[in-house]
């Protein structure tokens, strides 16, 4: 039939499309693992510089980069910033052509009121105009989320917001507004030390045992104690926790799932409470922006290793060009190591020194995958109700393992819209253990990356979405973000890093225990 020709020929689209697949960091770990290998025979060629700084700032990504911009404020200059295996880290983004895309960071909710380093910032930068410390800051309107913001395929039917309401029932719907009241409660709740329960940052909130308690068990279990069962609830709260950390419900420390909730209430004079801050290219024109204000001077290159000196620390860094790896030496008075504490460990001489025990204090990491689709057209939508709302910032499928996908485009606020877009998919690999979904990102051929990244996409728009794609860029995190477990806020060694004061300072979301921009600037 005429039908299963085209189907056949737009299967045959697929394959003839080929991602360019990017591993972060992949390069620079396997040539250090190599070099450890004592059947390699690898040596690193000697320093070919020495380059002297006041402050060495190890890591780009938003630590490191809100760390330079702190600095400048406080009269420093004399300062250089290591890049890493990758600028700006997790906040990176990329461009088809004049079409920026994120792969990593999309968004940033409305700062709180506790949240006084973010909003400096972001006063800094000009995106707060006016009353940057007010109940209700002036925010540039470019950057404010505008509507439609959020959409669910549900039930054959695209339907507003997230949580699914059409043909649920009312004792769901009930269990529904229980738990955002619950929220609404929560936010506002003081512990026995006068301080609010949950905040960013997460070292401002309270340390009342009463409420510790919730670390001990995950989301699902609490949710359980607390009488609630509806699976839309449940597939919900399992959605959030997978998009915020990519770990399940079942599995995140019922502190950090509550926490998400609990604590970001920022509200806006020109906004409406809790939207979000976003851009086509998600968080890079945010940290591109930042590290201007800063003026740090930056150079490509990998820590090695880091030690204290009699005259303060000494990294050795190196660079690979073409698979050949050139080193030089950092000496600086201070160094602040912005780096995940997986690659600290392995990089800090001595990290055991600190109080931090590796073999027991290095978090499990989430894998994460961004899928950035260049479509020479927008898609014709499909699953349209009578109240179906119409391609929105964010569009989820009701599925595992996607987490939807988002139109980068969406920001766009030129008068004549451009007729190309970018849909960026986000795939949270949580129906794998986090060490079997590294092995399968590193073996899997392209087109089986391509098959998972396309298959909302599918769902949503069938086969004839192919014939819309130019191009697929596809980011692959091994290691994208540590993962709340519970007990995360008792990780001692965690504790350690966050006070350490001597020639090596730490800074990193990790050190909180999530990966969200308030916890990494904030350190």
């Amino acid at each position: 039939s005429d039908l299963a020709a085209g189907s056949v020929a737009a299967f045959q689209r697929w394959q003839e499309i080929t991602p360019k697949l990017n591993y972060p960091g992949r390069e620079e770990g396997h040539f250090l693992r190599d070099l450890h290998d004592p059947r390699n025979h690898k040596t690193l060629p000697p320093p070919s510089q020495v380059i002297q700084t006041d402050i060495a700032i190890l890591g780009s990504g938003v630590a490191g980069l809100t760390a330079a911009w702190k600095l400048k404020k406080l009269g420093k200059t004399d300062m250089l910033m290591i890049d890493g295996p990758q600028p700006h880290g997790n906040a990176a983004g990329g461009a088809f052509g004049d079409l920026e895309y994120p792969t990593g960071a999309h968004y940033l909710p409305l700062p709180s009121p506790e949240s006084v380093h973010v909003r400096e910032i972001l006063a800094d930068l000009g995106i707060i105009q006016k009353d940057a410390l007010g109940e209700r800051p002036y925010y540039d309107e470019r950057f404010v989320l505008h509507a439609p913001e959020e959409r669910l395929l549900y039930k054959g039917q695209w339907q507003e917001g997230f949580m699914p309401t059409d043909g649920v029932p009312q004792w769901e719907i009930d269990e529904h507004t229980r738990f955002f009241a619950e929220v609404e409660r929560l936010r506002q709740t003081h512990g026995a030390d006068g301080r609010r329960v949950f905040v960013f940052p997460t070292v401002m909130s309270s340390e009342d045992p009463l409420w510790q308690a919730l670390d001990r068990i995950t989301l699902k279990q609490w949710l359980e104690q607390n009488g609630y069962r509806s699976p839309t609830l449940h597939w919900y709260l399992n959605y959030c926790c997978r998009d915020d950390y990519g770990t399940r419900y079942d599995q995140v420390s019922a502190w950090a799932g509550l926490h998400y909730y609990c604590s970001r209430w920022g509200q806006a004079a020109n906004a409406s409470g809790g939207t979000w801050l976003t851009w086509p290219g998600g968080l890079q024109p945010l940290v591109n922006g930042i590290e201007r204000a800063s003026g740090i001077k930056r150079m490509a290159g990998t820590v090695l290793s880091l030690k204290t000196t009699a005259d303060g620390v000494e990294a050795l860094c190196f660079k690979l060009e073409g698979g050949k790896a050139s080193t030089y030496l950092v000496r600086a008075r201070k160094a602040i190591c912005a780096m995940p504490v997986y690659v600290a460990a392995r990089v800090v001489e001595n990290i055991a020194a600190y109080g931090f025990d590796p073999a027991k204090h290095i978090p499990e990491y989430a894998p994460w995958m961004v899928a950035n689709f260049l479509l020479k057209r927008f898609p014709h939508e499909l699953h349209q109700g009578e109240h179906s709302p119409p391609l929105s910032w964010d569009n989820v499928v009701y599925s595992e393992p996607g987490l939807g996908y988002v139109v980068s485009t969406h920001q766009d606020i030129r008068v004549q819209p451009p007729e190309k877009t970018v849909f960026s998919a986000y795939i949270a690999l949580s129906h794998l253990t986090p060490l079997r979904a590294r092995r399968w990102m590193v073996s899997a051929k392209p087109e089986e990356l391509l098959a998972l990244a396309i298959a909302d996409l599918k769902t949503s728009y069938g086969d004839k979405f192919g014939a819309c794609v130019e191009r697929v860029d596809i980011t692959l995190r091994g290691h994208a973000m540590a993962a709340p477990l519970p007990n995360f806020r008792a990780n001692a060694g965690m504790k350690a890093l966050r006070e350490a004061d001597g020639p090596i300072l730490f800074a990193h979301a990790d050190l909180s225990g999530f990966s969200v921009f308030e916890e990494a600037a904030w350190w």
